[in-house]
């Protein structure tokens, strides 16, 4: 038996739990992994507040949280190549067996081996905003010294995209509120306070051609606001709001297979798509993990350190 921490029902947090559970058999295509570090994301909450179609496994409750983590192959179901027990991996928890807890599985084919020099803690950052900051790049394909827009750019996502966008020689504007910007502007992030006065009228006198790239972080309202900055609307990508589609934009396309997971490790060891880490929580301590997230104050990657 192993502690975990997750939810009872759908709801707020007041469905959250700790309990013990065996160790989970992994099916053909899954490893058992003991659970070094588990990433924290907006997506863990949301997937407690509700179904979210396709995610969570149709797994009874109580469910553990979490969908990202780093750790040590225990066993491996029949069909998994690639990976052996012992191996040190980083990847998804794609069918719903929750990160949040000492033994977890992860589908194999989303998951990887974690590279020499690399730390488990970096390792377990990069399954959502690693390969989230390759694919919005990679997707707006801009040469060196286009400009760029991240709103939205605080968060562990939008650090990364800043990161690795400034290690591509692009000119990096970023949205955020107040409490935000030394973070960003460390990685040389222009950096508009969202809360401070017109975010588009601060953005055009910096940017007055209109950017090249816009990467939406936010959704809503404050997409909206920016959108009409981009040179085409074309060029503007939102990670987590469809809508974008309706300006003429596009939405991310994933890539979470082992291949995108082992190139942004490379990114990572080469400090192309350094992941900025605010706080590492124990697994005792996971409540105030998820809260930091869930409430929007995470300036970077929450982590939880399990072992």
């Amino acid at each position: 038996m192993g502690q975990a921490w997750g939810f009872g029902g759908h709801g707020g947090p007041e469905v959250q739990e700790f309990f013990e559970r065996p160790d989970p058999v992994p099916e053909r295509d899954e490893v058992l992994i003991r659970v070094d570090v588990a990433g924290v994301n907006p997506l863990d909450h949301l997937l407690r507040s509700g179904p979210v179609p396709g995610l969570g496994g149709g797994r009874p409750f109580p469910r553990v949280l979490g969908m990202e983590a780093a750790g040590t192959v225990l066993a491996r179901g029949a069909d998994v190549d690639g990976l052996e027990v012992g191996d040190a991996v980083f990847g998804f928890a794609l069918t719903g067996g929750g990160t949040y807890a000492e033994t977890t599985v992860l589908s194999a084919p989303n998951t990887a081996r974690i590279p020499a020099g690399l730390s488990a803690t970096a390792a377990a950052t990069l399954p959502v905003a690693g390969t989230t900051a390759v694919d919005v790049l990679d997707q707006l394909d801009l040469p060196p010294g286009a400009a760029i827009l991240v709103n939205g750019v605080g968060g562990g996502v939008g650090l990364a995209v800043a990161g690795l966008a400034a290690a591509r020689g692009l000119r990096v504007t970023g949205t955020g509120s107040a409490a935000k910007r030394d973070r960003a502007e460390a990685l040389g992030v222009r950096f508009i306070d969202y809360a401070a006065g017109d975010v588009a009228a601060a953005a055009r006198e910096r940017v007055p051609d209109g950017f090249d790239g816009i990467v939406d972080l936010v959704g809503g309202a404050p997409l909206r606001t920016v959108a009409p900055l981009a040179r085409r609307p074309g060029d503007v990508i939102a990670v987590g709001d469809a809508s974008v589609r309706d300006l003429g934009g596009r939405f991310v396309e994933r890539r979470l297979d082992r291949e995108n997971l082992e190139r942004s490790a490379r990114l990572a060891l080469d400090g192309a798509l350094a992941p900025v880490i605010s706080a590492i929580h124990p697994l005792s301590d996971a409540p105030a993990a998820l809260a930091t997230v869930e409430n929007g104050h995470a300036s970077g990657k929450v982590v939880i350190k399990v072992s």
